[in-house]
């Protein structure tokens, strides 16, 4: 016994506990992890990595460095994973134009889908990460589910009804009408800009597709009630008021008054 008391007072003994306990703890995430089943089903191939290279060398380098480690003007794109590549460059934010506070989506997209996946599938050689969706995650999804989990992770940003929403330091949380379904995934994948992510261990596959079938039911929704004033709330209706409203009513009384005497 007092043996053994020795040699769990031994130096040592802390460290070999410490790494056990991390050894432990990546095999039960590995294990437990959610499948790789969420990602696009295609593989990409030696000549779309070669390809993709060349293509981030020619438009991209300048800002994330040669290997894509990054500089003064651009993040290190290292494990970001194919799905950043996809939502920033299919949406038009990437290449960015010009140096601001936030990458705005663009009109105009400057690559085709091929050489879109080729980018992707290069960064993805550079390290481990997100993937892009598979098409079965994009659709199909529980609309009061999905209204729950946006009103819970979302509103505060987004605004209840999708409507965008101004951040701080000139940044802003864009409207999310009319987006589509893979960008939404995308953009809860990887929290683009000032956006927290939401992996698939604290928001699983599944509530983001139901996420994306709440969005996709407002984009549909007729406001029977009247002009939706931009569904920003009170704030929309105040400025209505007060603009437009009072001034038209000062307007009238005036005017009979006037029209009376």
């Amino acid at each position: 016994m007092k043996a053994l008391a020795a040699r769990r007072r031994h130096p040592a003994a802390f460290v070999l506990l410490l790494l056990f306990g991390l050894v432990l703890m990546g095999g039960s995430y590995a294990a437990f992890a959610p499948s790789a089943a969420t990602a696009e089903g295609t593989t990409a191939s030696a000549k779309d990595v070669e390809t993709g290279n060349k293509l981030f060398l020619a438009n991209c380098a300048t800002c994330h460095g040669m290997n894509a480690t990054g500089t003064a003007d651009g993040p290190s794109l290292v494990g970001v994973g194919a799905a950043a590549v996809d939502f920033q460059v299919g949406t038009g934010r990437m290449p960015l134009a010009q140096q601001g506070v936030q990458a705005l989506r663009g009109d105009r997209i400057m690559f085709t889908e091929e050489q879109i996946r080729q980018m992707a599938a290069y960064v993805a050689s550079l390290g481990p990460g997100p993937a892009v969706p598979a098409e079965e995650f994009l659709s199909g999804g529980n609309v009061a589910k999905g209204g729950e989990i946006f009103r819970v992770n979302c509103t505060m940003c987004h605004n209840y009804a999708g409507s965008g929403g101004a951040l701080t330091r000139g940044k802003f949380a864009p409207p999310l009408h009319n987006i589509e379904g893979k960008y939404i995934y995308e953009a809860l994948l990887t929290g683009p800009q000032s956006m927290p992510v939401f992996n698939d261990m604290n928001l699983t596959p599944e509530a983001k597709r139901d996420v994306i079938a709440y969005l996709h039911e407002l984009d549909k929704n007729n406001n029977t009630g009247g002009h939706a004033l931009g569904s920003f709330g009170p704030v929309g209706d105040g400025f209505f008021l007060w603009l437009i409203a009072m001034p038209i009513m000062l307007g009238a009384a005036v005017w009979l008054g006037r029209k009376a005497a």
